[in-house]
């Protein structure tokens, strides 16, 4: 994983939201409190409650969903989007690269789904007001399947793309159902919440219809 510099609360944010996942197989940490007095001049840039505390973002447009976006919930959807959009040209090779019905049954749902979550996160985001821009381009994290990844699955095909496809979708729903979690425990926005609910209940099943895959 490239080291990337933390410069702002967004990526702090994620440090955090990272950290969390880290200790997942362990037990599971005390849910982070939802509000938290200000920080002060000295501790603002390094109190892990400023990552869980809900604040103003930006301004949510119209009829957008009730309550306030923290760093948190933003850094879980920045980091949603960009994993959805790097396990997506895996999932659109499946049609060019297996004539398995059971893959490609599970190649489309999944990308049915992940489109959806994508779309969903994107518009949560705009909601925020958090900065268009994706702050994870070019960052190779885990759940992310590289350029290099990408080329090598473009050239395999059949059982041998099967596996490797495989393996990267593994990666990506534990990577994902991980975050999402964290989420769920540090997150404050309500729809976002329900966002990242969502994933970890899909994650599992998916992961579990893998597993199954494999062992035909």
């Amino acid at each position: 994983m490239r080291k990337v510099p933390l410069r702002t609360a967004g990526c702090l944010a994620l440090a955090a939201l990272l950290l969390v996942t880290a200790c997942a197989s362990g037990p599971p940490p005390t849910p982070a409190a939802t509000t938290a007095a200000p920080p002060t001049a000295t501790t603002a840039a390094a109190a892990p409650s400023s990552a869980t505390t809900a604040v103003p973002v930006g301004s949510a447009a119209p009829g957008g969903s009730a309550g306030l976006f923290s760093p948190t919930d933003v850094a879980w959807l920045q980091l949603t989007v960009a994993m959805n959009e790097r396990l997506l040209p895996v999932l659109d090779l499946m049609s060019s690269r297996t004539t398995d019905p059971a893959w490609l049954r599970f190649a489309a749902r999944l990308g049915t789904a992940h489109r959806a979550d994508l779309s969903t996160a994107r518009r949560l985001l705009a909601e925020s007001g958090a900065p268009t821009t994706n702050p994870h381009e070019g960052h190779d994290m885990p759940g992310m399947v590289t350029d290099g990844e990408l080329a090598t699955l473009r050239s395999a095909t059949g059982v041998g793309f099967q596996r490797r496809a495989g393996q990267h979708v593994r990666a990506h729903l534990d990577q994902a159902v991980r975050i999402a979690t964290a989420e769920q425990r540090g997150g404050v926005h309500p729809a976002t919440r329900v966002l990242a609910s969502a994933v970890v209940r899909t994650g599992n099943a998916d992961l579990a219809g893998l597993a199954r895959l494999e062992q035909q």
